[in-house]
């Protein structure tokens, strides 16, 4: 994880070299940093950053944590908390690739600014899992139930410039201009009345945002069912075998 601190609060997942892909140790740091964070009167603002190529590719599957481990969701649900209940506004500046967890990461943060080649992707079904992190309240609660079902069930990629027509997220600017537009934006926050943005954060979220805890709840436990099952073992191979998957599991009986 990298981390600067002054006014705004600057953190990222590190990982560049996989595009950002987070670890439960990665995501424990951002939230210790984001919780810390509240708690000191000097910062304004939170920005959770990758680079160009992505903002976070989701959870690591490069075999440094067991792939069927209830870890990492332990930590994501931890940071997507972190996130919601810290008294500070958080901007994600989501560029690139934007997908698994790193889709509920960005959009647990109050605005998402991202630029034109920026892409969102619920990509959980293709190895056998569901999406989490809260992604099933945080999705629907920005575009409603019908294109949540259609970027959970089909997995298909969603434009920066679509999701923004969509209410997905705040802004989608130029590459040239990518820069400059979202510094105005943050130095803007950093520079307003952080008590009234505290508490229209927390109005906001109460009134959006009420399923949340519901939803990380039903994610966790359906997830972790799912992690250790036939598909997604055969999800994960396929992926690393660059192969469609063959999925046999049924949905257990209601």
């Amino acid at each position: 994880m990298n981390v600067s601190a002054a006014t705004i609060l600057r953190v990222s997942f590190g990982n560049a070299e996989r595009l950002h892909a987070v670890t439960a140790d990665s995501l424990h740091s951002v939230a210790d940093a984001i919780e810390r964070a509240g708690k000191d009167p000097q910062v304004r603002v939170i920005v959770i950053h990758g680079d160009q190529r992505s903002f976070s590719a989701g959870a690591d599957l490069s075999g440094q944590e067991d792939p069927a481990s209830s870890a990492t969701l332990d930590a994501v649900e931890r940071l997507i908390h972190a996130i919601r209940d810290v008294p500070r506004p958080v901007v994600a500046l989501a560029r690139g690739a934007v997908a698994g967890v790193g889709v509920s990461i960005a959009l647990a943060a109050d605005l998402v600014l991202s630029d034109e080649d920026t892409y969102f992707l619920l990509a959980f079904t293709r190895i056998g899992l569901m999406p989490d992190g809260g992604a099933t309240a945080l999705v629907a609660a920005s575009i409603g139930r019908a294109r949540a079902m259609r970027m959970a069930l089909l997995a298909e990629k969603l434009s920066a410039r679509d999701a923004y027509r969509q209410g997905l997220i705040a802004g989608v600017y130029e590459q040239c201009s990518y820069d400059a537009r979202t510094a105005e934006i943050i130095e803007q926050l950093s520079a307003g009345p952080a008590a009234a943005y505290a508490e229209t954060k927390r109005a906001i979220n109460a009134a959006t945002l009420d399923q949340l805890d519901g939803a990380l709840d039903r994610e966790s436990t359906a997830q972790v069912r799912l992690l250790g099952s036939n598909d997604f073992a055969e999800g994960v191979a396929a992926f690393y075998d660059k192969r469609a998957a063959v999925f046999r599991d049924q949905p257990p009986v209601q």
